[in-house]
Parts: structure tokens; sequence; C-alpha cells
């Protein structure tokens, strides 16, 4: 499928939060309540419209697990947008929240727009962080927010394209060098017939290689 841009999207924060069902359900619009850890990275595409143009995401999904940390900080390189995730229900996935802001400030561009996601707002029962305190961490380092649900689909949809629509936004003010790689972006592609013409994929992360 042709589309005007690319953008390459990381997906960041402690394992267990749902990282994995967040990007299934954005992808194919299902939840897979069990499967194994991601080993290395996931990767995934799928393209959207923004502003009546298409944009291919290109969205690789990280292991959480801190062996896999040093694998995970070479993503950062060319990455135009993170989307920083932890558990409502898990505060110590919260706590850990600074050392992956400082991961992806310290190897990522300077203009990577970062979304602070707290999923699993369908089990709000269980909650041990409120929305307040994600508003707070997000508006004290500048990130946008969002609360999501992976398993009802709850703002899924929404974060994808509101990280979209502002990094598109920066091209258009030229905050970001659509010239310069490590900005994540990719200008322009029409896709030769056959080859690369499906509008989503997504394959679970299961080697260091994937």
């Amino acid at each position: 499928m042709s589309h005007s841009y690319a953008f390459k999207y990381i997906i960041i924060g402690d394992t267990g939060v749902g990282k994995s069902c967040l990007v299934l359900q954005f992808m194919d619009n299902r939840f897979q309540r069990f499967h194994n850890a991601t080993i290395g990275v996931g990767f995934g595409f799928k393209t959207i419209n923004i502003n009546n143009n298409p944009v291919k995401l290109q969205i690789w999904d990280t292991a959480g697990q801190e062996r896999f940390r040093s694998i995970t900080k070479s993503y950062y390189r060319k990455a135009a947008c993170a989307l920083l995730v932890y558990d409502i229900t898990k505060r110590e996935t919260f706590n850990h929240l600074a050392t992956w802001l400082e991961d992806a400030r310290q190897h990522a561009s300077s203009d990577m727009i970062i979304m602070l996601i707290g999923n699993k707002s369908d089990l709000a029962c269980n909650r041990v962080v409120s929305t307040k305190e994600g508003e707070k961490f997000a508006k004290e380092n500048g990130l946008m927010f969002m609360e999501v649900s992976a398993k009802s689909r709850e703002n899924i949809e929404e974060a994808f394209v509101k990280t979209a629509e502002s990094i598109y936004k920066n091209i258009q003010v030229r905050v970001s060098d659509v010239l310069d790689e490590t900005h994540g972006i990719k200008v322009g592609y029409v896709a030769a017939e056959g080859r690369d013409n499906r509008e989503s994929s997504y394959a679970l992360g299961r080697s260091c290689c994937s």
C-alpha cells in the first residue's frame, strides 16, 4: 500500500504491563489474554490516515525484562514516537517510569514524541495508580498522556492516531527533518505490485533478531 510517510514507533515499559496486547489490539482488533513474554522485540505495521494522508506506522514492541534493556536501547535510535506503558494496577510499573524515560531521552532524538500510557483501564476496581498521578507525571515531563485498555480497546486507536498527528504536525512546522533518518520518519513510498500491500501485520517477538 502506498503511503505519504512512514513513522517508526517503539513500545516500552516493564514486562507484564500489556505492551504486546496493546499492539495486537491495535493491529488485529483482538485481545490475547495469555502469551509468552516478548523476547527481544516484536515488529508490526499498520497504515492509518492522518489529514487525508496515508501514514504507515512501523511498530517495534520491546521486551520489558532487565536482561533485554541493552537491546531495547538500540531501538530508540531513529524512532519518531515512544509509547511508555505502565499498568494502573501495579505501582512498581509506575515507579519505574523515570528510568524508562531517562533511557528514551538519552538514546533518541530530541524531538521524539512520547506518550505515557496507563494500561488496563478496564480493571479500575483494582487500580492503585490514579489518573491524576499519571497526568501529573506526564505534565512534569512534557509527555502526552492517555489511559487505555488493551482488553476492551478503549483509547487504543486514539493513542496511535494522536501521536501520529503530533509527528505530522512537527513535519509541517519543520520541527522534524524528514531528510534526517534519526527522526524516525521516511517520506513517501509506492508499493510494488504484490509486495508490502497489506494494511497491517504483526508478529510477536520471539528472538533478539526479530
